[in-house]
């Protein structure tokens, strides 16, 4: 098939750190400017300050990788049932126009709940399959997983141990696999083993047994990013420490720096991945994506200063802040830009008026 997912990036943790910034600087080198990253609150969404937590990653990559001119865009798919909701199919709309999407922290089972046959997770699926890059953090690399862990569930409330039915990101290429991150966490010391994400290694054995025999575990100890590339059938380790895939009774340790094949976490197909993406989707991404390259064609480059300007025009009117996207809009005006609100998306260009004035 024509199609083939991006690149998959996930993190044990650490990805606003130093070595954080190390992976984000080589994936976007894999992608060609200027680069339009989507990120995701709804693993926050049930946090009042969801639009904090996901505003402190785009103010993240936009200092610390300027030079590859980061355009960010938050997708606040809070909570079903709200105007913020996974099922809108504008937010959906604003994913299918990004090269890379950032999912994090925020609470695994809260993430499920709300992305599972959710419009919003549709798009993700559908722009990863034809060649966007996905990041996932924390609380979401375990969401993502064929089963999760309920992590503060267990961790904080004292839940029995067990399972969730995870969004299974690869299921459909034909493997169930299981991302704990927070693979070596030490954060109870002597007193409290708290590796294996919070959970420790001997309730982390009894959780391993509850799980199907064909299941693969991938560990990924923090400030470390596993990086898995369809297009090559290989996986990159970077960061700091490991990442651990166990099989059945084999278990292999990577270490950072380290390149090793994909099929060791089982026989993935993307093939088959791809066609399990929604058509009707995968086709919108497609028409998007080509508006997004005629209309950012260098002969109509935007300086970034306008960008940010309508990047955070564009963010105001997501949130309904009306008196400061007008605000927002009449400094891009000033500038010599006008601003068009297209089906998809803010659309920018020189006014008539400078345009004639030389």
């Amino acid at each position: 098939m024509d199609d083939r997912p991006g690149d998959l990036v996930l993190f044990g943790s650490g990805e606003t750190a130093a070595s954080g910034r190390r992976v984000f600087d080589w994936l976007f080198q894999q992608l060609s400017p200027p680069l339009r990253v989507a990120i995701l609150e709804t693993p926050a969404g049930f946090q009042p300050n969801s639009a904090l937590v996901a505003r402190k990653v785009a103010d993240f990559l936009q200092q610390h990788l300027s030079n590859y001119a980061v355009q960010t865009t938050v997708i606040p798919a809070r909570r079903r049932g709200t105007p913020w909701s996974p099922d809108d199919p504008s937010l959906a709309e604003a994913l299918l126009l990004a090269d890379c999407l950032f999912v994090g922290p925020g609470s695994p089972t809260y993430a499920v709940r709300q992305l599972r046959d959710s419009i919003v997770w549709d798009a993700v699926r559908a722009r990863f399959a034809l060649g966007a890059a996905l990041v996932f953090a924390s609380a979401a690399v375990l969401a993502i997983s064929s089963f999760t862990l309920p992590v503060y569930e267990i961790y904080k409330a004292g839940a029995d141990l067990g399972w969730e039915r995870g969004l299974d990101l690869l299921g459909p290429a034909g493997q169930s696999i299981v991302f704990i991150p927070h693979w070596n966490n030490r954060e109870g010391g002597a007193e409290l083993d708290t590796s294996r994400c919070f959970v420790g290694v001997e309730r982390f054995a009894t959780l391993r047994a509850m799980l199907p025999p064909d299941a693969t575990i991938v560990g990924i100890d923090e400030h470390t990013a596993l990086a898995l590339r369809p297009a090559s059938g290989t996986a990159l380790v970077m960061g700091a420490g490991e990442v651990v895939v166990q099989r059945g009774d084999h278990t292999e340790r990577h270490r950072r720096g380290s390149t090793f094949s994909a099929r060791e976490l089982g026989d993935l197909d993307w093939d088959a991945f791809v066609r399990a993406t929604p058509d009707v989707l995968r086709e919108r991404a497609r028409i998007l994506s080509r508006h997004l390259e005629i209309s950012t064609s260098p002969a109509s480059t935007i300086p970034s200063n306008v960008q940010d300007l309508v990047r955070r025009r564009e963010e105001a009117r997501q949130h309904r802040d009306w008196k400061v996207a007008d605000s927002l809009r009449e400094e891009v005006t000033r500038l010599g830009y006008q601003v068009e609100d297209t089906p998809t998306g803010p659309r920018v260009r020189l006014s008539t008026a400078r345009g004639s004035n030389g």
